[in-house]
C-alpha cells in the first residue's frame, strides 16, 4: 500500500487557499487624487476563502471558494478600511480553467481567469474591458475618470505555508492624462483553519 497522504482535491489548484489570512506587509501604488500624487502605502489586511458547493452549468462542474479581502493602511487600523472585495474562485477540472469572480465596492465587477492544472503553485487571472469570456465593468464616473483597461493578479503558494498575491490594474486617468499601473501586493499567513468542530467567525 502506498504511504501518499490523500486528501479531497476537488479544489484543484484552490485547494491550500482554504481558511482565514491575514498579512502586515502590503503595499499600494496609486494615484491619490486630493493630493494629486502617486505614491507607494503600506497596509494591514484581512483575507478570507471558504468553500461553497459544487455549482454545474449544464455539462460544466466547478468547484470553488467565496473570498473577501479587506485592508487598512498603516496607522488607520482603527479607521474604515480603505479597499474590501467580495468574490469567488473557481475550478474547472475538465478545462483546466481557474476564475476569479470579484467584485469590489467602487462600481468595478471583474471576471478574470487563466489555464491552470491541479497542483500548480502560481495562479493567474487576467481580463479585459469588452472580452466576452474574461472580462471587465465599470461605472461610468470611472470609465471617464480612470478607466480600466486591463487587469491582472496572480495568487502563488509559498513552501512556507502562505500566500502571496500581486494586482495590477492599469488605468487611464483623466487627472494625468496618461496611463499609470495601479498595483497592490502582500504576503499572507494562516490564522484560522475551518473546520465544522471550531466556531465560526
Amino acid at each position: 500500500m502506498s504511504d501518499e497522504v490523500r486528501y479531497s482535491r476537488k479544489l484543484g489548484p484552490l485547494t491550500p487557499l482554504v481558511g482565514a489570512w491575514e498579512g502586515n506587509k502590503g503595499v499600494d501604488l496609486s494615484f491619490h487624487n486630493k493630493d494629486k500624487w502617486t505614491t507607494k502605502t503600506t497596509y494591514f489586511e484581512k483575507a478570507w476563502f471558504k468553500p461553497i458547493p459544487v455549482q454545474e452549468n449544464g455539462q460544466q462542474v466547478l468547484w470553488g471558494l467565496n473570498y473577501g479581502m479587506t485592508a487598512w493602511r498603516h496607522g488607520e487600523e482603527a479607521m474604515d478600511p480603505f479597499h474590501d472585495e467580495v468574490g469567488f474562485l473557481l475550478w474547472d477540472k475538465a478545462n483546466g480553467q481557474v476564475m476569479r469572480n470579484v467584485v469590489f465596492g467602487r462600481g468595478i465587477a471583474i471576471l478574470a481567469g487563466s489555464s491552470a492544472g491541479p497542483d500548480d503553485k502560481v495562479l493567474r487571472f487576467d481580463a479585459k474591458p469588452g472580452d466576452p469570456c474574461y472580462g471587465v465593468l465599470q461605472n461610468k464616473y470611472l470609465l471617464d475618470r480612470a478607466e480600466l483597461r486591463n487587469f491582472t493578479s496572480t495568487f502563488t503558494i509559498n513552501k512556507d505555508g502562505t500566500i502571496s498575491y500581486t494586482s495590477d490594474l492599469l488605468l487611464k486617468l483623466a487627472a494625468l492624462g496618461a496611463e499609470m499601473h495601479h498595483t497592490d501586493e502582500n504576503t499572507l499567513h494562516l490564522v484560522k483553519r475551518f473546520h465544522p468542530s471550531a466556531e465560526q467567525a
